[in-house]
């Protein structure tokens, strides 16, 4: 009778943790990421779009990505900025196992990025060797903490990227009292680089907190205001994990329960 309830309860458990599994917000989201030949194309075509424009936007030394930079700066050298997570570096499979344990960022965040088990994302590792033989420097302004800094480069190392020494080429967030608004850290760059291209799976990559957390119309509109820049400057991957588009459906209030976001969220839902 004992071991019969003992397998009731496993059955029972095991049921709730599927349903779980299935319920969860990131599930197909995550499956997008990791399975569909879709996600590789769009990658794939974001990094060879770059490189298809990087050589004539070298060519033009009175341009520049970063709306940071705003004089002096035709005659130095070039430098191109990216994120790292979702942009660079794929964690995918960090979600994947927020699905099965049911759980949240930043439960095991920091403990998988020491793991440095992340592969590029299609088309980055080309595109960075290609960038780098082109004589442009290469930078990541990332809001992963300082902590892991050495896991990145690691990570990097194994997978076949290896950077020119120099102090830092990866700015991450705590380090120098940096917060998560990435412009002082372009602006820094600016000062000794011109920036030609820059790359991100959100929009505060590459504009101002001010402008990025905002409501989710009011960031589309920020967004048009730069179209000029899309696609020739600035490249967007597109996240459906998680960013700060999820943010702005909730009024950037991560300290509300799971159940009060998913009920924001679905409010958001237009059905015409």
């Amino acid at each position: 009778m004992k071991f019969f309830k003992i397998i009731v309860i496993f059955i029972l458990t095991s049921s709730s943790l599927n349903s779980n599994e299935k319920e969860h917000e990131l599930l197909m989201a995550t499956l997008f990421v990791q399975s569909s030949a879709e996600f590789y194309a769009n990658s794939k075509s974001i990094y060879k779009a770059a490189e298809n424009n990087l050589k004539e936007l070298l060519q033009n030394k009175y341009h520049t990505a970063a709306l940071e930079q705003t004089d002096n700066y035709h005659n130095k050298p070039p430098a191109i900025i990216l994120d790292v997570d979702q942009t660079v570096l794929d964690n995918s499979a960090y979600q994947a196992r927020l699905i099965k344990n049911n759980t949240s960022y930043p439960d095991g965040w920091v403990s998988w990025a020491k793991e440095e088990k992340a592969e590029f994302l299609p088309g980055a590792l080309e595109f960075l060797q290609f960038a780098l033989s082109e004589g442009v420097e290469i930078f990541f302004v990332t809001n992963r903490v300082k902590e892991i800094e050495e896991a990145t480069i690691r990570n990097y190392q194994k997978l076949g990227l290896n950077l020119p020494n120099k102090n830092d080429f990866i700015l991450s967030r705590g380090e120098n009292n940096w917060g998560s608004n990435k412009s002082s850290r372009r602006e820094l760059l600016a000062r000794d680089y011109r920036i030609v291209m820059m790359f991100g799976d959100n929009l505060g990559d590459f504009v101002d907190i001010k402008e990025n957390n905002l409501s989710p119309a009011e960031r589309i509109s920020v967004t048009k205001k730069y179209n000029d820049y899309w696609g020739v400057s600035w490249y967007m991957f597109s996240n459906p994990m998680y960013g700060d588009w999820e943010g702005s459906i909730i009024d950037f209030d991560y300290s509300i329960s799971r159940d009060k976001k998913l009920e924001k969220k679905s409010k958001s839902l237009d059905q015409k």
